[in-house]
Formats: C-alpha cells, structure tokens, sequence
C-alpha cells in the first residue's frame, strides 16, 4: 500500500482503532515513521461473507488477521464429525494465532456476518517487532490475552448451573468490547444462541430458557441479539445475581 507524504498521526489512529487490536497497533510513544510501517505490515485486504470461511482446519498459515468489521467463531471437529464451537473473535481481535504452534491451523475460523479482514504476513510482523519500540512486547501481551480467553472458557464450562454459564460469557464479552473502546453495557450479539450453546456446552433450549431468567431477574435486557447488561458490573456482584434463585 502507498503511503502518502505527510501523515496525520492522529486521523492515522482512529482509523487503527477501528481496524487493529489497539494494545498491538499503537504501542506508546509510536512516531510517524512507525505507523507507517506498521500500516505497510498489511499485505491484502479481502471480505468474507457470512458463513464463509476465513481458513480451515489443517490449512498452513503464515499470516493473522484481524477483521476491519465482522466477527468469526472458531470450530473444532473430531473423528466421528462432531464439531464444537471453541471461541469466538470480536472486530478488532486477532485471528489465527492457532496456527502458530505448528504452523498449521487446528480449527474453523467462520464469519459470523460479512467482514472485512486485513491480513498481515508473520514474517513481516516478525521483522517489524524489531524495528518499533514496545510492538514485541504487545504481541506478547495480545498473545497472552488470547491464553487468557482459553482459561475463562474453562471457567465457564465448570460452573454447574447455566445461568452462571451465560452470565460469565455475558461478562466476558462486555469486557472485550470495552477493551476495543466500544460500548460494553449495552452491545449486539454477533453469534446466535445454538453458538453461544455449542461454546458452552448448552443445549439451545438451556441457553434461551436461562436468557429469559437473567432477564425476569433483572440482569440483563435482551431484545433479539440486542443485549443491555443491567446488573452490577462486578464478578461476585453479578454471580450473586446468577444464584439467588438456586
């Protein structure tokens, strides 16, 4: 991509913050030649439309990406067919850093709605890392953000009731959105309930059944995928909430 003679760092930012996770793309104290550079990291841009897929299980990876718009789930099959969804991956987050392990990915990446993807080559990223100031250490931390994701699924899937389950989900997600500088209270759901069912090892009937108790509760406000969180934004506030029934 050209890059123009005089860049506005600033305009150069809000267009980052609506394409990369901000944590990697716009290290502290980065200068004009640095958010050139790391714009030049972006080899290809390409949409994916809803239900296609952004790659498959097995398929040889030498780039990430990290989606302008839209947002993926990621899913894993086994022997006898099954498939499970395993996380999903919200505009601005980084997808594909399951391949970086062996080189080769372990799931289904699928849009959840038309997306627009940015695709950055590993072995420029490797290089830039180098060049600028704090990106290695980002990568690391969006790196461990994602290990991180992977601990809270576990979390969700040992709570014993499903209220809890969702609520944890719910959370998460609020978080994530806040961390992307978006609206954590009050958000649309990109994945439908049989997903949110699959990822947390729910039937579809238990995931609407217990929507519509965290609401008659007063938890949350949902309309469609339209989703207000009305509790106490607090961890042990809102698992209270979860359990003053039970």
């Amino acid at each position: 991509m050209e890059s123009s003679a005089v860049i506005d760092l600033e305009s150069q930012r809000r267009a980052c913050t609506q394409c990369w996770l901000r944590t990697l793309c716009l290290p502290a104290g980065a200068s004009t030649d640095d958010m050139e550079r790391l714009e030049r990291l972006v080899k290809k841009r390409r949409t994916v439309g809803r239900g296609e897929y952004l790659y498959r299980a097995g398929s040889g990876s030498a780039r990430l990406y990290v989606a302008r718009d839209g947002a993926f789930k990621t899913v894993a099959g086994d022997a006898d067919g099954s498939q499970q969804v395993v996380g999903f991956h919200l505009p601005g987050e980084l997808v594909g850093l399951d391949a970086l392990g062996d080189d080769a990915h372990r799931c289904d990446a699928i849009a959840l709605d038309a997306a627009r993807v940015c695709e950055v080559p590993l072995a420029d990223l490797a290089e830039a890392t180098g060049a600028v100031a704090g990106l290695q250490r980002q990568l690391l931390r969006v790196i461990g953000y994602a290990l991180n994701r992977g601990h809270d699924h576990l979390e969700m899937m040992g709570r014993r009731q499903a209220d809890e389950r969702i609520l944890l989900f719910l959370l998460d997600l609020s978080r994530r959105f806040e961390a992307l500088g978006r609206d954590g209270e009050e958000f649309v759901l990109p994945m439908t309930r049989e997903d949110i069912a699959s990822y947390l090892g729910l039937v579809i009937e238990t995931v609407s059944r217990s929507f519509t108790r965290l609401q008659d509760d007063g938890v949350i406000a949902v309309r469609g995928r339209r989703l207000r969180l009305l509790a106490p934004r607090r961890d042990e506030e809102a698992r209270e909430a979860t359990t003053r029934r039970h």
